[in-house]
């Protein structure tokens, strides 16, 4: 998670808190009588789920502390100052990304080994693997086409992150304005043509990942179906 959207989350964790009478949480035991209960429950949970996903491991009754100590103005009894807060967010973040990393990327490295030993599966100089699930007979695009596909992307999990298979819409997109594997992997088909596409890391989005569901160095599965070449 980035630190803007850190902080966007803890805001709404501390309007939750303001919402409750004496700065705290409603429970669904009885506790929420209003409205504005119901809202800050729901903001709690909302925004527990979502730090739960950077934060695995950290404790929920010491965040909900250290926010209302926050909120009710009690600077003496913070832990730690602020800096040293910003400090140890931006530590824990950097270290879990770099962690999840390694995994990701020697994951990654073993799927890909055992995937070039399939059947039909052709490696390229750059690492990049495909399969042809169906061949076809028009033209060839160069790295500055302009491409009509559609596409169904995938972790090597399985799971979908970008599909405009499932948007029922095919993209258009210049192939030198996209990730390597696919402005190397287009290149080698023919309108008409349908590959699935392994891509390591290297080729898709490297150690920064992208978004929630891409994690760094990750590698990538696509199925693309090259529709046209716009031009």
């Amino acid at each position: 998670m980035k630190n803007r959207n850190l902080l966007v989350a803890l805001a709404a964790i501390v309007i939750s808190f303001s919402a409750c009478k004496g700065g705290s949480v409603a429970k669904a035991d009885g506790d929420i009588k209003t409205s504005a209960d119901t809202v800050a429950y729901s903001l709690g949970m909302s925004v527990g789920k979502n730090l739960k996903q950077s934060f695995p491991d950290v404790s929920a009754d010491l965040i909900a502390k250290g926010i209302a100590a926050a909120y009710e103005g009690k600077e003496n009894t913070l832990f730690v100052s602020p800096e040293e807060a910003d400090n140890a967010i931006r530590t824990y973040l950097r270290v879990a990304a770099e962690k999840k990393g390694l995994e990701n990327k020697a994951k990654g490295e073993a799927f890909l080994a055992e995937n070039a030993k399939k059947s039909g599966v052709t490696v390229t100089a750059s690492g990049l693997q495909y399969e042809v699930i169906k061949q076809g007979t028009g033209a060839k695009p160069t790295a500055e086409s302009t491409v009509t596909v559609h596409y169904h992307g995938t972790t090597i999990d399985g799971e979908v992150f970008d599909s405009s298979v499932e948007r029922g819409e095919p993209a258009t997109f210049p192939l030198n304005g996209v990730i390597k594997g696919w402005t190397e992997g287009v290149q080698l088909m023919s309108v008409g043509s349908k590959y699935k596409f392994y891509v390591p890391s290297v080729l898709a989005y490297g150690e920064r990942g992208a978004g929630q569901k891409i994690g760094p160095n990750s590698a990538l599965v696509f199925e693309v179906e090259l529709l046209e070449i716009a031009k």
